[in-house]
């Protein structure tokens, strides 16, 4: 039996639990600056989605919308559903993950072992079947859904802490390019905010992979690529331009993702093909700035999720 987690106990629990995270340089020597990488992957299940499923939740359970033993249903083919699942085993909450079903067998295991349910959707009805279910399953059963795409608490919590962090770690104590591939928005919204918000002279950049396939529809996410899962198209309430004044679009070949994601692991980095993206789209912002300028990404998620994904094809 899981013991009942008081208020008390879940006070500033998000920032005690989590991070901060190590923001190191790093260099594949493509650019003459340096890109800071914020090492998202140690966080407890291994992305950056640890940081919004605490969030949300506690903040839900501080306002009485979730108490021990509810249950929490969300759609999410990837790392967002293994956080939630983590943040309820933590917190004595039931989950339940609505995915399409061609997600990875890898993603289907590590709900499991947490503990969390997994409904599966038809691959064909892809992550808007996985949404509308979620909300079914919801509504019938009195859950709650942190609707991850349209939650503004998602960039909240990394406008009051990741990008905190970030400012407390840079050496320059300022950022002027953050750049992040877009999946629900909230990452590159967050930080974009709190950094403004702190007086940087910052712009936004959105990593968007380009497929060298001809294939710009992946049947489990709707991603631009399908070589590259979790950057979607068309499903984030929070991606607003209008809210990220000077925002860029860097386009990145997914192959050239693949390639320097293959890079980052063979010097130690476990990170999965998102973190390529931001790196490779990072180099490219870099090149566009005066020596002494400070670049930004974030390394989401870790490399174990990718095992049955082209990313480890050549190692099988």
């Amino acid at each position: 039996m899981v013991a009942q987690i008081s208020d008390d106990t879940l006070t500033n629990c998000f920032f005690r639990q989590l991070g901060p995270t190590p923001l190191v340089p790093v260099d594949l020597g493509h650019s003459s600056l340096p890109i800071w990488c914020k090492l998202e992957f140690l966080n407890p299940s291994g992305s950056t989605k640890d940081r919004i499923a605490r969030y949300i939740l506690e903040k839900a359970w501080r306002q009485g919308k979730i108490s021990h033993g509810d249950l929490v249903v969300e759609a999410s083919s990837g790392s967002t559903s293994i956080a939630l699942a983590l943040t309820c085993a933590q917190m004595g909450l039931r989950f339940t993950a609505v995915m399409p079903s061609s997600v990875s067998n890898e993603r289907v295991l590590m709900i499991r072992a947490f503990g969390g349910q997994i409904e599966l959707v038809d691959k064909a009805l892809g992550m808007k079947g996985a949404l509308d279910r979620a909300t079914e399953l919801a509504t019938t059963n009195g859950g709650f859904l942190p609707m991850q795409f349209e939650n503004q608490d998602n960039a909240e919590a990394h406008r009051i802490g990741t990008a905190r962090e970030i400012l407390g770690q840079v050496p320059s104590g300022t950022v002027n390019r953050v750049v992040s591939g877009i999946g629900t928005g909230g990452t590159l919204l967050g930080l974009y905010q709190g950094f403004a918000q702190a007086g940087c002279d910052v712009k936004p950049v959105a990593a968007r992979p380009v497929s060298t396939t001809g294939d710009h529809f992946h049947i489990e996410c709707c991603s631009f690529s399908a070589r590259i899962p979790g950057v979607l198209d068309g499903f984030s309430k929070l991606y607003d331009p209008e809210k990220m004044p000077g925002l860029t679009v860097i386009e990145v070949e997914d192959r050239l993702a693949i390639s320097i994601t293959r890079q980052l692991i063979k010097l130690g980095f476990p990170v999965g093909p998102s973190s390529g993206l931001n790196y490779a789209a990072a180099v490219k912002a870099a090149a566009q700035l005066d020596t002494g300028a400070t670049v930004v990404t974030v390394f989401p998620d870790r490399m174990e999720r990718y095992f049955s994904t082209e990313l480890f094809g050549d190692l099988k």
